[in-house]
């Protein structure tokens, strides 16, 4: 695999929430430097020694509702 893709959130109680498509990876932080570093962690915990991916992508989803 080359590249993993996780999908980002803001937390409804505030930080970020970030989970894998295709794995079971799942984690969360306060700040996106935070962020970064735990999906780094969490990516390389899951694999093993030399599978991991060579790119993580990280996709931010951002809902906003407008009034009128």
């Amino acid at each position: 695999m080359s590249e993993l893709v996780f999908l980002v959130e803001e937390a409804p109680e505030g930080g970020f929430t970030a989970k894998a498509l295709g794995a079971s990876i799942y984690t969360q932080a306060e700040t996106w430097p935070e962020l970064n570093e735990r999906v780094r962690e969490a990516t390389l915990c899951h694999y093993d020694e030399g599978e991991a991916p060579n790119i993580i992508r990280l996709h931010f989803v951002r809902d906003e509702v407008i009034a009128l």
